[in-house]
């Protein structure tokens, strides 16, 4: 096996509590141009960027048309509404400082934007700690598609082989698998351990990873 060497974190549900704050803004958004959602659905999409999630409610007729505005519209509402009262999740920093301190690098893989993943950093408090970070602007696809996290492998200049992925949803999972990298699981994006089984590991939240870190794969 080879030599671990660094970590593709995603952000959202992950080290940040934010997954049903992205719901409930998508929801309102979508209800705005007529199209009502359950919460617990629209939970599940959380983890696609926006190129997967309107898509699965807008007719392709309609898409071209509708979807800038869409993206535009739920940007304001996230911006306005939820993102000035998001909390990390507990040892999220904490976690990722023992990573470095056993000489993993680490890079976010998200499927956000360049802006709010500079607004994730600051409140996680992970700014010193990360590199290589990737997100929309550098995939021309979201997860579950691979982009991303080839990104950030590519940006660190390792390969696949020597990364791990930590996520908590099985977007990122999936995503992870196709380039080629294995996921440590957290449930704290609102996903079941079922749900969550094609991970090497899985996790409650990152305060569990932390608490049993020297038996998981990260210290392997």
């Amino acid at each position: 096996m080879s030599k671990l060497q660094a970590v593709l974190c995603d952000v959202d549900g992950t080290l940040i509590d934010s997954n049903a704050a992205h719901a409930e803004a998508w929801m309102k958004t979508l209800a705005h141009f007529g199209i009502h959602v359950d919460f617990n659905e629209m939970l599940h999409q959380i983890g696609k960027g926006g190129d997967k999630v309107i898509p699965a409610y807008v007719p392709a007729r309609d898409l071209e048309r509708l979807q800038p505005r869409i993206k535009e519209h739920r940007a304001g509402v996230f911006h306005r509404d939820y993102l000035p009262n998001l909390q990390p999740l507990p040892h999220a920093r904490d976690l990722l400082v023992r990573m470095k301190e056993n000489g993993l690098r680490i890079a976010v893989a998200s499927s956000t934007d360049k802006e709010d993943l500079a607004a994730y950093k600051k409140i996680a408090q992970i700014e010193d700690l990360t590199e290589g970070d990737t997100t929309s602007a550098d995939a021309s696809s979201s997860k579950p598609d691979p982009d991303i996290f080839q990104a950030a492998i590519g940006k660190l200049g390792l390969s696949a082989a020597h990364c791990i992925a930590l996520g908590d949803t099985p977007y990122d999972i999936e995503a992870a698998g196709k380039a080629g990298v294995s996921t440590i699981a957290v449930c704290s994006g609102g996903w079941t351990r079922e749900e969550l089984s094609g991970a090497v590991a899985i996790y409650e939240d990152v305060a569990d990873l932390y608490r049993n870190y020297d038996s998981s794969p990260l210290a392997r």
